[in-house]
């Protein structure tokens, strides 16, 4: 019987410790994950821009300048505007799965698209145009 008892403790106390372990480099690789992971935006457009259009590109940028520009100076979030009619474009619009103009988060293997609510609010409201980028880019640093 104490034999039992002492084999069912020692098989207790072995089972708990690669838990705990396992706990443990759990927590490592996601802390790791989440330092690594860059937040990027990008805006990509055609040559030919509306005045609406440039106003998305615009207060995009000053948003990312504006609300992140510690983050923007060690490079944990960039802002880039990919114009579509240029040669070597396609590669990244392809990547991202942009098919025209849009305004897009990427972290990771994340995709926001923020195209409709950056048309709709850049010209008329650009105060929710930065609380959209704000409210999707915040959780991802």
């Amino acid at each position: 019987m104490k034999k039992l008892i002492s084999l069912s403790v020692i098989l207790l106390l072995i089972v708990s410790f690669f838990t705990v372990n396992s706990y443990a480099v759990d927590k490592k690789k996601q802390a790791a994950l989440s330092k690594s992971a860059k937040v990027e935006v990008y805006y990509f457009h055609f040559t030919r821009r509306c005045v609406t259009c440039q106003a998305v590109e615009t207060e995009s940028q000053k948003t990312i300048a504006a609300l992140y520009p510690v983050q923007a100076k060690k490079g944990l979030i960039t802002f880039k505007s990919v114009n579509l009619d240029v040669k070597g474009s396609e590669k990244l619009a392809s990547k991202c799965k942009a098919e025209g103009q849009a305004l897009l988060v990427i972290s990771g293997h994340k995709r926001i698209d923020l195209t409709e609510k950056g048309f709709m609010y850049a010209k008329s409201s650009p105060e929710k145009l930065r609380a959209e980028l704000k409210k999707v880019i915040d959780p991802l640093l």
